[in-house]
């Protein structure tokens, strides 16, 4: 009886900076697994923090939370909010 080949999955990098693709991740300046990316809808900057910050974004910023400081557009998203 034969076994089965354990199918190896390749990961895709993405370079940060410049957009570039490759399976290399040394062939990359800034690069950051694909599938653990977004693009910022404001500035189109490829990110792997989800908590990316841009001019744009900071205008609809109207609260923050006075026990930990994050900055929220709603009330709702803060558990202690403060209007800025």
């Amino acid at each position: 009886m034969r076994c089965a080949k354990k199918k190896q999955s390749v990961r895709k990098y993405i370079c940060a900076t410049c957009e570039a693709t490759t399976t290399k991740r040394g062939h990359l300046c800034a690069p950051v697994i694909m599938d653990q990316t977004y693009s910022c809808e404001y500035c189109g900057k490829i990110e792997s923090n989800i908590r990316h910050v841009c001019k744009p974004k900071v205008r609809h910023f109207n609260y923050t939370c006075e026990t930990c400081g994050r900055v929220a557009s709603k009330k709702s998203h803060l558990c202690n909010p403060q209007k800025i």
